[in-house]
């Protein structure tokens, strides 16, 4: 049986490795269009190629990533990003990460593992289906996000998505967040750093794949309100929704009401 954390662990290191031999300068240069939809950049393209080489040996995976798009035909689906964050990653600022999903079927539902590294903190989080979710190996759950939004955040924001949005909020969120990683704010959640979290375009499953695991093992909620139901939804490069992820249904609903108005 595959150690999927020992195989997320390595291959953050390798992506480390990356990192540090080169300077953002040389990270931001775009090498094309990757099968995802968006720029290819020197990082992103450099992550991947080492993660794939970390998941080279292991049989019967089907592999969807962010750049390559589907790899495989195997039972066990592995989503990849390889950097969540890219503009971050290419700026110079420490708040981005690599997000890994495992599963073993077709969908959202089926992920039973999630990895997600923060390469600013060096945090490490990670959820095993119906095992609990964890920031550095200690159990995540006793600090919950507050019913009453004190810090919603803002991801895939372009400023005139927030503009158009940001009205919307008053009276449901006291401040925003605009932190630039899906993935970690997700994780932020399930810490109850943030009380809720809004992607204002539509998200797709390497986005969220490992994220929202986290969340729904700290019995939190998340919606791909365009698009559900959520475990449904398939990990692949096609579907896209916003979410929408919160402390209970409840607010989710009010979330998506007010995106949607």
């Amino acid at each position: 049986m595959t150690d999927w954390l020992a195989v997320c662990r390595e291959a953050a290191a390798d992506v480390e490795a990356i990192l540090e031999e080169m300077p953002p300068r040389e990270r931001q240069a775009v090498l094309g269009e990757g099968q995802g939809g968006d720029e290819t950049t020197a990082i992103d393209a450099a992550a991947e190629r080492a993660i794939l080489a970390r998941l080279e040996g292991i049989d019967d995976l089907t592999i969807i990533s962010e750049e390559v798009g589907i790899v495989g035909s195997g039972a066990t689906r592995v989503v990849v990003d390889p950097i969540d964050g890219s503009l971050n990653s290419k700026r110079g600022i420490p708040f981005f990460s690599v997000s890994i999903a495992v599963a073993d079927g077709p969908a959202m539902g089926d992920v039973h593992f999630g990895y997600v590294y923060d390469f600013g903190t060096r945090e490490e989080w990670t959820a095993r289906r119906g095992e609990g979710a964890f920031l550095n190996g200690e159990r995540l759950g006793a600090d919950r996000p507050r019913d009453e939004i004190e810090i919603l955040s803002f991801e895939a924001t372009l400023t005139s998505l927030v503009a158009e949005q940001a009205a919307a909020m008053v009276g449901l969120a006291y401040r925003l967040r605009i932190m630039g990683s899906l993935a970690l704010s997700l994780c932020h959640l399930a810490a109850g750093r943030v009380d809720a979290v809004c992607s204002l375009k539509p998200a797709r499953s390497v986005d969220i794949a490992a994220g929202q695991l986290l969340v729904r093992e700290c019995g939190l909620a998340i919606d791909l309100f365009e698009d559900p139901p959520f475990a449904a939804a398939l990990l692949d490069l096609e579907g896209r929704s916003r979410v929408v992820a919160a402390g209970t249904p409840e607010t989710c609903n009010k979330l998506a009401d007010a995106l949607s108005a």
